[in-house]
């Protein structure tokens, strides 16, 4: 994040792509409100939502590849638009628990090799035509079109037919069985558009409908008349606003220009919730960034290298160094919130003699040196690498950073020995297929393992609850054997508000602002 999320265009597909740094001081944080934070105006956001006003969104990101298609999102700004102009066929809720959108119900038959999909009566596009099953079988396959394939095509390669049963009522027909399919329904990418869907004009079901948009620069979005939602949207208008960098964001928010921003640096966190006028919305998340180890390359294809390197990481002092303490130490697995994480395997700690010992079996008895590529891709990975490269030093690995622009980074990051990348929250089968299977677009360590391989098969046609958690939880355990990926912490999302803001609710995705379902958003009335 997802998140998630790509595919086809190119390898940005799943990147929020941020800049901005951690050069932010108190005097120039209450420079922007003239020196001193003015006094928070009495507004009422406990009661009942409140209809009408605008919101304005600052986030950093975005530029010229700016899109209006949420099904190929790939910034923040993309994220924001696929979530608020298009629905899917069901959603994440702020506890990462997938809820009917478009569909009621999702069923499969006997061996998860058909879904059959209730489609939700009365929904209208912003245009006020009816939504039908001809619109979801034309999205679906606008997504996995093989000469144009869109962001969540990679976990749709094993979608075979896609046929109306009924007047209200789909089958998904898959060539494997996926017990898990119903999860590629709530990716807001996987968005639901009319059979003659133009990206230029988008027509949606969303709760808000495009008013203007600017690449790299703004997006107006009104209200839509014919949303079928019992919740919202209660804003007239949402404006989502692009700024270069983290302290312009910052500032606007402080001089309040805006009303709302995506992702601050936890080292702020103080600072500016010192302000009684801005309230901090910190959730706790499974969004991950990890150091990725190709495990196709030497030294990383030795699996001692790989636990040495593991055991050289101090994990709750990166996460204090890192994240000033917000977030949740990792264990070298992913999907924390998903079925089957293995929570009784020991949690990893730091053992510079075992690492060193370790390195030393593997060959390098005096040390060894790699070269660790990074950018920065999202809040914390720059600082991540600096402090590994510290605190690895110690069991003998010297680490020489290189330091890349982010447009020079994602050109060519699949192929570089040691890196860093990052990953919202996902369920175990939507990061396996995304990033961790041979024929994944997003492989980043090179993962080619028989024994996950053939596990991820046995749990995609697994309709037994217990039996598959099982399986999921073998095959984490062999990722925290012999996997590539050095997941040290799991990173909360901060994000920044006007005290007069409602409807804003922690959320698990690590999408910013409640998951950006700003239809739940609303402006307070003043007392």
């Amino acid at each position: 994040m997802i998140p998630p999320e790509h595919s086809g265009r190119s390898e940005l597909r799943r990147r929020t792509v941020l800049g901005g740094g951690l050069g932010l001081g108190l005097g120039i944080l209450l420079a922007a409100c003239g020196g001193r934070p003015a006094a928070a105006p009495q507004v009422n956001v406990q009661g009942p939502p409140v209809s009408g006003g605008e919101l304005r969104v600052g986030f950093v990101g975005g530029g010229a590849s700016d899109t209006l298609d949420g099904a190929v999102a790939t910034n923040l700004g993309d994220i924001a638009r696929a979530i608020n102009l298009y629905n899917t066929l069901m959603y994440f809720d702020h506890d990462y628990t997938l809820q009917p959108m478009l569909a009621t119900a999702a069923t499969p038959n006997d061996d998860a090799t058909v879904w059959t999909v209730q489609l939700r009566e009365g929904v209208k596009f912003c245009d006020g035509r009816p939504l039908r099953p001809e619109d979801v079988i034309a999205s679906y396959m606008r997504i996995i079109d093989p000469d144009d394939p869109k962001s969540g095509a990679a976990s749709l390669a094993h979608l075979d037919e896609i046929a109306k049963t009924g007047e209200n009522e789909i089958e998904f027909r898959l060539s494997v069985a996926d017990s898990a399919f119903l999860n590629n329904f709530g990716s807001y990418s996987n968005i639901i558009v009319p059979e003659d869907f133009d990206p230029a004009a988008p027509v949606g079901t969303g709760p808000f409908m495009l008013d203007s948009f600017t690449p790299a620069m703004s997006t107006v979005m009104v209200r839509n008349p014919h949303f079928w939602g019992d919740e919202g949207p209660y804003l007239d208008e949402v404006s989502l606003l692009n700024f270069n960098d983290t302290d312009a964001l910052i500032n606007a928010l402080l001089s309040n220009q805006v009303d709302a921003i995506a992702q601050i640096p936890p080292a702020l966190v103080e600072v500016i919730g010192a302000d009684e006028r801005i309230n901090i919305l910190d959730s706790v998340t499974g969004m991950y960034m990890p150091f990725t180890m190709r495990v196709d390359r030497e030294p990383f294809d030795d699996v001692k290298v790989r636990q040495a390197f593991r055991l050289a990481v101090d994990r709750p002092g990166m996460l204090e160094q890192v994240l000033s303490g917000r977030g949740t130490v990792g264990n070298d697995m992913f999907a924390v919130f998903g079925e089957g994480y293995p929570k009784d395997l020991p949690q990893r700690e730091q053992d510079i003699e075992e690492a060193k010992r370790l390195l030393a079996e593997a060959g390098y008895p005096d040390g060894l040196e790699v070269e660790l590529v990074t950018a920065p891709i999202q809040s914390g990975v720059v600082e991540a690498a600096q402090v590994f490269a510290e605190q690895a030093a110690e069991a003998g690995i010297t680490v020489t950073i290189n330091r890349m622009d982010l447009t020079t980074y994602w050109t060519d990051y699949l192929n570089y020995d040691f890196s860093q990348t990052f990953w919202y929250t996902r369920d175990f089968l939507g990061q396996s297929n995304a990033g961790m299977m041979p024929d994944a677009p997003f492989n980043e360590t090179h993962w080619d393992d028989e024994e996950y391989i053939d596990l991820v098969g046995r749990i995609r046609s697994e309709t037994d609850d217990a039996k598959r958690q099982e399986l999921i939880g073998q095959a984490q355990e062999i990722l925290y054997d012999r996997g590539g990926l050095i997941i040290w912490g799991f990173a909360n999302q901060i994000d920044a508000y006007q005290s007069y803001v409602g409807g804003l609710e922690e959320d698990r995705s690590g999408v910013p602002l409640s998951g950006f379902q700003l239809h739940k958003v609303w402006i307070g009335e003043v007392r």
